[in-house]
């Protein structure tokens, strides 16, 4: 990173519900970033949390305050759409005080040069809009490990993305944009009506508005990390949620690439079962089974390198084979199933 001084103010906004497990984690790293003093501040947003959270988070200010003063704000969510999250960051928006919003989650930590990396990157690039990495937290499971690979492929195929200048995915637990741009765009209208997408719905405004000025930011100092799901459940719970998004885009490409996906998982679980009643030739699933192994595992070794997980890879091959019928499996009960999220249920 450049010795540059510090021009940018941000806001950093976190909706929470029920995260008591996840507070300190996040709030540790908080009080260890290194930006400048008085350039930033924390706008941690209630959604109706009925656990320890707000105590967790009062307590926790109290007792580091004194270390490092920082301006933190605890408020209520002000609901008044279908979508908890977008309403939470609406209602932040509303009280922050400065020119840059940054967005995260509660079960994330943050590393000590974040906001560093944004204001750098803000003054070489004057964009407005940035899309930065974001990479799951080791821990030693497989239902861990698969996730990890999940995401790497998710964050390579963002990578890729803007690298041919077809833009289409982006992560709200590491995402930035100009307060003023925000306004522009009018938030979140238009797209209330769904449960999430606080993040894709407002990267599509603003490609359609300002392409050249929303970019991504790949820097090893910017990387947010984030807590996997606990179990299988809560995993297609997530992925339910997010392929409910998915439907309600706009961007062609994004459906483009999502359809092929899903279309070639569901051929090789197709053929695989041709195979076993003899109606399908081994040889050549073999030859397409082959084609798709290396092109995921360049696509997730390229990734795995960039965020310093190589040794996820050992899981590669056990997971490679589970994610055709995962994923064929959270596509069709995204059809029938309502999905959960934060002890709330939301109609698919």
């Amino acid at each position: 990173m450049k010795d540059i001084a510090a021009k940018t103010k941000f806001s950093v906004i976190i909706p929470f519900r029920n995260e008591a497990d996840n507070l300190n984690l996040l709030l540790q790293s908080i009080f260890e970033l290194k930006y400048t003093k008085g350039s930033y501040e924390i706008i941690l947003v209630d959604d109706d949390s009925d656990d320890d959270s707000v105590k967790i988070i009062e307590k926790f200010i109290q007792s580091n305050q004194s270390k490092k003063s920082i301006d933190i704000t605890v408020t209520k969510n002000d609901r008044y759409s279908k979508s908890p999250k977008k309403d939470a960051i609406t209602t932040a928006v509303k009280l922050s005080k400065n020119d840059w919003i940054i967005t995260t989650d509660a079960d994330c930590i943050l590393p000590k040069y974040w906001l560093d990396s944004y204001d750098e990157f803000i003054q070489s690039t004057n964009c407005k809009c940035i899309v930065a990495p974001v990479k799951v937290i080791e821990e030693n499971s497989f239902v861990n490990n698969f996730q990890m690979l999940d995401f790497l492929s998710l964050q390579g195929a963002t990578i890729g993305g803007f690298g041919i200048e077809k833009p289409f995915l982006c992560n709200g637990a590491n995402f930035g944009y100009s307060k003023d741009l925000f306004h522009e765009l009018n938030g979140f209208e238009g797209n209330n009506d769904v449960a999430s997408g606080d993040d894709i719905f407002l990267l599509e405004k603003a490609l359609k508005q300002y392409p050249k000025q929303t970019k991504y930011l790949k820097s090893e100092q910017s990387i947010v990390a984030t807590k996997a799901q606990s179990s299988w459940s809560n995993l297609i719970n997530q992925r339910i949620r997010w392929v409910s998004k998915s439907k309600a885009s706009k961007n062609w490409f994004s459906k483009l690439t999502g359809g092929i996906v899903l279309l070639f998982n569901f051929l090789l679980v197709l053929n695989l079962f041709l195979v076993l009643s003899n109606n399908f030739s081994l040889k050549s699933f073999l030859y397409i089974l082959i084609i798709k192994f290396n092109i995921d595992f360049f696509l997730i070794y390229k990734s795995a390198s960039f965020f310093d997980q190589k040794e996820v890879l050992k899981s590669f091959i056990f997971s490679f084979f589970i994610y055709p019928f995962f994923s064929v499996y959270v596509a069709i009960a995204s059809l029938f199933l309502n999905f959960k999220w934060k002890n709330r249920t939301f109609n698919k």
